[in-house]
């Protein structure tokens, strides 16, 4: 699987995107708590993420709700991408909270263990894991930083009220 990186500038940052064999297959933070290895980004690549990068400018200039990219869920462990799967049913402007996620997969385990495999969703926005938030509303845990899933959060439904 041959896997090539580039950088978009962003609202909240300069993100990461890294493509294997052209299908989108990790976003990243610039402090993103669970980074792959610089040797996983592949070579450095100046096309070949035009459509991620057109999609995402549409999705933070608000005209844009939700992506039609190829992507690839690809490693972490059944559990994770079952998780994962479900963070990409979540609606723009919707959230669940992670003790729903983890009663809807109904395979004994708790709201800590979906928090854990949301935190190593690998992409990041495309892959909505800011849709998840603690079960009284506030926001808990994210990989980007609580205030990259404020923004996110504001962006889809600017009326909510959100609590840290």
């Amino acid at each position: 699987m041959a896997r090539t990186h580039t950088t978009y500038d962003s609202p909240i940052g300069r993100l990461t995107l890294v493509a294997a064999d052209g299908e989108l297959c990790g976003l990243y933070f610039p402090d993103h708590r669970h980074p792959p290895a610089a040797v996983d980004l592949g070579a450095a690549a100046t096309k070949g993420f035009e459509p991620v990068e057109a999609q995402l400018a549409e999705y933070f200039a608000g005209e844009r709700h939700s992506f039609e990219l190829g992507t690839v869920l690809a490693g972490g462990s059944g559990f994770q991408r079952r998780v994962w799967s479900r963070l990409a049913s979540i609606p723009y402007g919707e959230t669940t909270t992670y003790g729903e996620i983890a009663a809807e997969l109904g395979d004994g385990a708790g709201a800590r263990e979906v928090g854990a495999a949301v935190g190593r969703n690998p992409i990041s926005v495309i892959v909505p894991c800011h849709r998840v938030v603690g079960k009284d509303g506030a926001l808990t845990g994210y990989a980007g930083g609580l205030e990259r899933k404020r923004h996110l959060l504001e962006l889809e439904s600017p009326a909510a009220q959100l609590t840290l």
